[in-house]
C-alpha cells in the first residue's frame, strides 16, 4: 500500500521501516548531520529532524535548519535526487540557517547500502 508523502499513515509506515532497518552503517558525515527541516505544503508546515540518516516528527536542537517546498522534499528524500537538492539550493528554493557546512558534507559522501535499501523501501511505500 502507498501513503501520500508527510500524512501521518506515511509517518507511521516509515517509523516502522526505520526500526526493521536495524543499523545503517552510516558514512561519518551522514551519522554526525543534525539538521531541523521544516517542508512548507498547502496544509501548512511540516517540521522533522534528520539524524543519522532518518527522519523524526518535529524538530530537536540542532547548529542546521533548512526549509523547502514539499515538492522537492519529495525529490531530495524519498527519490534520493541528490542533484535537485544541489539545483535547488543554487537556485535560492532552500532555505539554510546555520551551518551550511553540514549540507555540504552529506552531498560528498556516498550513502550505505543499507541506506539505500531503506530509501528504497521508503520510496515504494510513497504515494
Amino acid at each position: 500500500m502507498r501513503y501520500p508523502f508527510l500524512s501521518d499513515a506515511w509517518f507511521t509506515q516509515v517509523d516502522a521501516l526505520i526500526a526493521a532497518a536495524g543499523d545503517l552503517d552510516l558514512p561519518p558525515a551522514i551519522k554526525a548531520a543534525k539538521i531541523n527541516v521544516t517542508i512548507a505544503t498547502a496544509a501548512g508546515d511540516t517540521q522533522v529532524f534528520l539524524q543519522d540518516g532518518v527522519f523524526v516528527r518535529g524538530h530537536q536542537p540542532a547548529t542546521t535548519a533548512i526549509t523547502l517546498g514539499a515538492d522537492l522534499a519529495r525529490k531530495i528524500f524519498v527519490d534520493a535526487d541528490a542533484a535537485a537538492g544541489i539545483a535547488a539550493f543554487l537556485a535560492g528554493e532552500i532555505k539554510v540557517d546555520g551551518d551550511l557546512a553540514q549540507l555540504v558534507a552529506m552531498q560528498t559522501v556516498e550513502p550505505s547500502p543499507a541506506q539505500l535499501r531503506l530509501t528504497q523501501q521508503i520510496a515504494a511505500i510513497t504515494a
